[in-house]
């Protein structure tokens, strides 16, 4: 028998140290997966850590997927910080997809580079407002914001499948749910020839910076963060909880949505029913890997975004399923889970007791 016994203090070594003893342990888990399914883990392993990173159009690819991302994962930053869980940031990105679609199917061929801007500005409202709700309902109702948000997430993805079933679809499109190919004019500008790269990571960037000062160089950082840890704290210092809530989701919903938008007009170039691709969930590990802070969320996308590609590779190269890619961001948050759980308690064994006849 054991029971787990708090610790007087966590290790600042193994706040840090962590993540990274929880990937080891992902790459072991891993190894002994690919040899449970028949195949050579050495190659495996190549094809998930190293043929990702291993040509200068591979790291552009990484690129591209790491963006949404990591700008996700910085907006449900400041929701975890506040103590408010956003589930729902997959829901948030397809609305701000569906949204800045809808404005880039209003572009024609005399359309004004502009749009561009009127692109993103909608893909962020989109995501604010379907993260409104959720505040809406918490604040008004009290009502739980996780289910709130992730029931959301299915009606944003039922929203997105009317619109390119119906009154969206390509009429010249072969019958294809979808809908037109955007115009050139609305295409996220790349950041150089021959690559997918576009000016989304230079967005990513500066949130990576923004996101930086708010929380350890603003007062308003400082009381979302305060009203997180500890709220009868908060509002003794006269903070609002109530702006706290609406702050953390509105932020988190506009950064999913500008996500959506910057992949609908990027590297999707249209809608379709394959724009839920997980982005929203899989940001919710890259935050916690990334220990929440702006720095480490950069090091954890990059990390989430190699499964990406590993896993496509692996169904290409090595015959797997691609839903490797899932089991791989499951196998990192788990064994990430139990290190913060051994980092906070300890193991205490009890003697056993003789049972009385």
């Amino acid at each position: 028998m054991f029971k787990l016994e708090p610790r007087p203090e966590a290790s600042r070594f193994w706040s840090i140290a962590s993540p990274l003893l929880a990937l080891v342990i992902t790459v072991l888990l891993g190894t002994l997966l690919f040899v449970a399914l028949g195949k050579d883990p050495v190659r495996g392993l190549q094809v998930f850590f190293w043929e990702p990173i291993n040509s200068a159009y591979r790291l552009g690819e990484l690129m591209v997927k790491a963006t949404p991302l990591l700008i996700i994962a910085l907006g449900l930053a400041v929701c975890f910080r506040s103590n408010v869980w956003n589930i729902g940031a997959e829901g948030q990105f397809v609305i701000g997809a569906v949204v800045a679609g809808g404005v880039a199917l209003l572009a024609g061929k005399d359309t004004s580079r502009l749009i561009v801007l009127a692109i993103l500005l909608a893909g962020v409202v989109g995501g604010m407002a379907w993260a409104g709700l959720t505040a809406l309902l918490r604040d008004k109702f009290n009502a739980n914001e996780i289910l709130v948000s992730l029931m959301l997430v299915y009606v944003a993805t039922l929203t997105l499948n009317y619109m390119v079933f119906g009154p969206w679809k390509d009429p010249q499109g072969y019958n294809f749910p979808q809908t037109k190919t955007f115009e050139a004019v609305t295409q996220i500008p790349r950041l150089m020839q021959g690559s997918r790269v576009n000016i989304g990571v230079l967005l990513a960037l500066a949130g990576v910076a923004g996101l930086w000062v708010f929380l350890f160089r603003t007062r308003a950082g400082f009381a979302q963060q305060v009203g997180g840890l500890a709220p009868a704290a908060a509002r003794y210092a006269g903070f609002s909880s109530r702006k706290a809530l609406w702050t953390a989701l509105l932020v988190s919903g506009g950064a999913a949505g500008l996500a959506g938008a910057l992949e609908v007009a990027g590297p999707i170039g249209q809608l379709t029913p394959y724009v839920p691709a997980g982005y929203g969930f899989a940001a919710i590990i890259v935050a916690f890997v990334g220990r929440l802070h702006p720095v480490g969320m950069v090091f954890s996308a990059i990390l989430m975004s190699m499964f990406y590609i590993g896993g496509e590779l692996a169904q290409s190269r090595l015959g797997l399923p691609k839903s490797l890619t899932g089991v791989f961001q499951g196998l990192l948050l788990f064994t990430l889970l139990a290190c913060d759980t051994l980092m906070a308690y300890r193991i205490r064994f009890l003697p056993s007791t003789p049972t009385q006849a």
